[in-house]
């Protein structure tokens, strides 16, 4: 940490407006890639996620890693001087991320029509519920709300069950990577034609992206997929095996020569070689005769035992990873995935290296989610603020 590492984004300015994960996720891929982020905070209070889950004395471990990279600056963008600070900020930056509630920066007189104004080539990322325009555009939007409204929680459990979760907000991090993926090709426009734009990334509509078949198969002839649990309907056999040792086994052997090697590692050749089974679709029609025959298999090995014969069989199988074997694991281990950092406090923080891996221009860790106002002096003097005006915008912080 702190070394001389940059990344492929070094020289890109990003101003970074909202709060908790949908636009702020965003932020922190950018900044984990060498684009300087400087982060827009209330004064006082901050980021709610300085707040959320585990803390470290007042500071959320979550916090630590999502903010790596970024600077703090604290502004109270009711008052309209740091209003102007914002605008001053914007004539020099590449990027704007917010995720307020759509409407909240017209009403700042920050909103796209002034902002662009003032920087034709600005890129500006909007992250929100529903989208920028529609009849639901006003309405405040969170991650369980999208993921309920674009399809996803409908198929997530088990069919006499109500659904449930994924256990992340997986609404947010979509939208963010999307949010990202926009923000780059909008980059490239402008680096190309100089013309600025709006990406306008909805949480709903990063939930529906990822829905697969779902749309085409009901456009076609109603067809509503269901809840399943852990089987995955119409791909066999690829389900979840409970082990003599109490242990899930999550088996993937739906292609035609894996699922020839699974058999005659379970000395099923007979299966192997019924022809039947010899392409999915006829795997698909008895899946539940293959579940039958594996699930009898698995509860007569422990994990241990089974992950070993498939994977002399090259059979792709894992058990089910709590956090504490992820720690452990060896493939994880081996590529640096998770990296380890010593606290002020003493205390140990681990969090997920960048993602994805670059051979020459990999993302790094600079330093550790900042102080509320960290960086207020350095940012405000840049812009030839003196003491009384830089308390006076930043809110006493």
């Amino acid at each position: 940490m702190g070394n001389t590492k940059t990344g492929p984004l070094e020289g890109i300015r990003v101003i970074e407006m909202g709060s908790l994960i949908a636009g702020p996720y965003a932020g922190a891929v950018l900044a984990q890639f060498g684009a300087e982020v400087i982060k827009i905070e209330p004064p006082r209070i901050g980021d709610p996620l300085r707040k959320w889950r585990k803390m470290d004395g007042d500071t959320s471990l979550w916090w630590y890693s999502q903010s790596r990279n970024k600077k703090s600056l604290a502004l109270n963008l009711k008052d309209p001087d740091a209003q102007g600070v914002l605008r001053d900020l914007v004539r020099e930056a590449d990027v704007l991320v917010e995720n307020f509630r759509p409407g909240t920066l017209e009403k700042w007189n920050l909103g796209w029509d002034v902002l662009s104004a003032i920087n034709s080539k600005l890129v500006m990322l909007r992250v929100s519920g529903y989208g920028q325009s529609g009849p639901f555009a006003d309405k405040p939007g969170f991650a369980a709300i999208a993921e309920a409204i674009g399809g996803l929680r409908y198929l997530i459990g088990y069919p006499d069950r109500a659904p449930v979760r994924t256990g992340v907000s997986i609404g947010d991090t979509l939208a963010s990577l999307y949010g990202v993926i926009g923000t780059m090709m909008a980059l490239r426009h402008a680096e190309q034609t100089g013309e600025g734009q709006v990406v306008d990334v909805s949480l709903i509509e990063s939930v529906l992206a990822v829905t697969e078949s779902l749309i085409p198969e009901y456009g076609v002839d109603g067809t509503v997929r269901e809840r399943t649990g852990s089987s995955l309907p119409g791909i066999a056999p690829s389900n979840t095996y409970l082990t003599k040792d109490g242990r899930y086994l999550v088996l993937a052997a739906n292609g035609d020569s894996i699922f020839q090697r699974l058999m005659v590692a379970i000395d099923r050749s007979d299966i192997a070689n019924d022809e039947r089974f010899k392409h999915n679709d006829g795997r698909a029609a008895a899946s539940d005769e293959l579940d039958e025959i594996l699930g009898g298999w698995a509860a007569s090995v422990s994990l241990s035992q089974a992950l070993d014969i498939l994977e002399r069989a090259s059979v792709p199988a894992s058990g089910i990873n709590s956090v504490a074997e992820v720690f452990e694991d060896v493939q994880f281990k081996a590529r640096g995935s998770i990296e380890h950092y010593e606290l002020k406090s003493g205390l140990d923080l681990y969090m997920p290296a960048a993602v994805p891996r670059l051979t020459k221009t990999p993302g790094s860790t600079q330093w550790l989610g900042p102080k509320l106002g960290e960086h207020n002096k350095e940012i405000l003097e840049a812009l030839g603020l003196n003491d009384e005006m830089i308390q006076k915008v930043s809110g006493g912080q």
